[in-house]
């Protein structure tokens, strides 16, 4: 059974650094797309950054310039480097993997891991 795992959130003031990991498992083969969602009390689960094995990303606006995903191929672990945060990036932050579509921001993937908080004070 695939699992996804994630570690690395926490609280921090505006402007410092997180870095999130997820740790997959249960899955013989490198995933080709792994991505990072979060989701803030009241909104809707948004996509923050994908990255497929030939080292393609894709990133939301709002984090541009600030964050970086990365994957390590060989143990399927997903990570997200989060610098310069700001209040409104305070949310749960999820894995995902294996998209039903390309790999990109959208909702369409089939593992999703139980998340990690991150919270970001002024």
């Amino acid at each position: 059974q695939v699992q996804l795992v994630e570690s690395g959130g926490g609280s921090v003031q505006a402007g410092g650094s997180l870095r999130l990991s997820c740790a997959a498992s249960g899955y013989t083969y490198s995933f080709y797309c792994m991505g990072w969602f979060r989701q803030a009390p009241g909104k809707e689960r948004e996509g923050v950054a994908a990255i497929d094995s030939d080292g393609r990303t894709s990133y939301a606006y709002s984090v541009k310039g600030r964050f970086t995903v990365s994957k390590e191929n060989a143990n399927n672990t997903l990570y997200l480097q989060m610098n310069s945060l700001k209040p409104e990036d305070t949310a749960m932050y999820y894995c995902a993997a294996e998209s039903r579509t390309d790999c990109g921001l959208g909702l369409g993937y089939n593992y999703w891991g139980q998340g990690t908080q991150v919270t970001v004070s002024s």
